[in-house]
């Protein structure tokens, strides 16, 4: 096996899934320093929340999310891998956060939570989805009136014009873009319904 096959197992329809394999690479103790979901999230995300994860890989994100929304909140960790998932659900435990974090698993095609949320989060992982339209559809009728959508992806991987393109499409569906926050080695836009 090359690392390619390591790296992404799931390949298909040319979009590259990040295998599990790589989440201790990933999502270190070296992380929280690059992109501290705290930082980033607490002007959006407040105690009693509903929050979707989607992507959320080993959970850098939901874990973080999770203490923002406290015990009445609500955090959705949605991933294609299950591998992935239970990395989600045993950080939870270890942290105390079990009680607050769900884990969701979806296919390739379709997120296919059943909730309403406030916040929605795709952090460096649009790329990999094989139709984005479709995703932010998804995303966009998920959200609760006046929900947030805080939407991320990796300089290395994807362009501005490519980035810009996607935001686009974000409108097109019917976001309206607030804000660029600020994220380190990404590029980002908060999308509002």
């Amino acid at each position: 096996m090359n690392l390619r096959q390591v790296a992404y197992p799931l390949a298909s329809e040319n979009k590259l899934i990040c295998s599990w394999r790589l989440a201790p690479i990933i999502d270190n103790f070296l992380r929280p320093l690059i992109h501290n979901p705290r930082r980033l999230f607490r002007p959006y995300v407040r105690i009693g929340m509903t929050v979707l994860d989607v992507g959320c890989g080993a959970g850098f994100a939901s874990l973080g999310l999770a203490d923002l929304v406290g015990e009445e909140g609500l955090v959705i960790s949605a991933d294609l891998q299950p591998e992935m998932l239970d990395m989600v659900r045993r950080r939870a435990v270890k942290a105390g956060l079990g009680n607050r974090i769900r884990t969701h698993r979806c296919d390739a095609s379709r997120i296919g939570v059943e909730a309403e949320v406030d916040f929605a989060l795709a952090f460096f992982m649009l790329h990999e989805v094989p139709d984005a339209l479709a995703f932010l559809r998804e995303i966009y009728n998920m959200l609760k009136p006046g929900g947030l959508f805080f939407l991320t992806e990796p300089k290395i991987h994807v362009s501005r014009r490519n980035f810009e393109q996607t935001v686009q499409e974000a409108q097109s569906v019917g976001f309206t873009v607030l804000k660029r926050p600020f994220v380190r080695f990404g590029r980002a836009v908060l999308l509002t319904k």
